[in-house]
């Protein structure tokens, strides 16, 4: 029987992680590439302020071949779905035939994704869709990943949250209505280390910074993501810095 080859969208965190380690466990897909989106203004990984060294260490501890989307800070969903679409049509006619993303909720999103890609004969695959966010949270964590918060929405925790590493006693000590895995915007995650890993990603740690964002100037009547959460103004984001080996 053909294996399906895919490619992950990597986001650097945890739920991209799980999703590529199940499917590595399953074996009902071929995941032979992660690719990341990323802002080019900051050469940071989109959202999650991740610098693009620390995530080519994940790829080369994770034994996978890396590629990038990039894309300008304040990109407007039109000009996003066209780069979009062009990577995807690249990388179809390199043969991959199913996107990989580590999506848990929100079903306008995931509608989104299902009409972006399918006319293009790339299926979207949802690898954690609908499970129970405490408990992939407790899942993730017994499986041995290592990961760091590093992004919080200032709305919904405050900093002391930021940096702190992504255990039983961070989940024990979110506020109530806080999702465990962070599905309504509240945090990010940079995953360091794990049973899929070969090495530890070496990093330290740096400042404590917020960030606070104009209001999205979009427009676009396709813009399914104008309404979610995670376009909160102000992030806590803790900087995680590359330790040379």
């Amino acid at each position: 029987m053909k294996i399906t080859k895919a490619y992950l969208n990597w986001s650097s965190g945890k739920d991209a992680c799980l999703a590529l380690n199940n499917l590595q466990q399953s074996k009902s897909l071929s995941v032979e590439l992660l690719l990341t989106t990323y802002n080019a203004d900051l050469n940071r990984v989109t959202m999650h302020g991740v610098p693009i060294s620390l995530v080519e260490a994940q790829a080369k501890s994770l034994g996978l071949p890396l590629d990038f989307l990039s894309l300008k800070g304040d990109v407007s969903m039109t000009t996003y779905n066209a780069a979009v679409k062009k990577k995807v049509t690249s990388l179809k006619a390199e043969g991959f035939t199913a996107s990989v993303f580590g999506d848990i909720a929100l079903d306008d999103l995931k509608e989104y994704r299902e009409k972006q890609y399918r006319p293009l004969g790339v299926e979207p695959i949802f690898p954690l869709w609908g499970k129970d966010t405490q408990n992939l949270a407790n899942y993730f964590i017994n499986l041995g990943f290592k990961a760091i918060v590093i992004a919080v929405s200032a709305k919904r925790l405050d900093a002391s949250f930021c940096g702190r590493i992504y255990d039983r006693e961070f989940l024990n000590d979110l506020p109530k209505g806080v999702d465990p895995c962070g599905e309504n915007g509240e945090f990010h995650t940079f995953v360091y280390d794990g049973p899929n890993f070969k090495f530890p990603v070496p990093f330290k740690l740096g400042d404590k910074i917020m960030q606070s964002y104009q209001p999205s100037k979009r427009n676009d009547k396709d813009d399914c993501f104008k309404n979610q959460s995670f376009w909160d103004n102000q992030f806590w984001f803790q900087e995680v810095i590359p330790i040379e080996s």
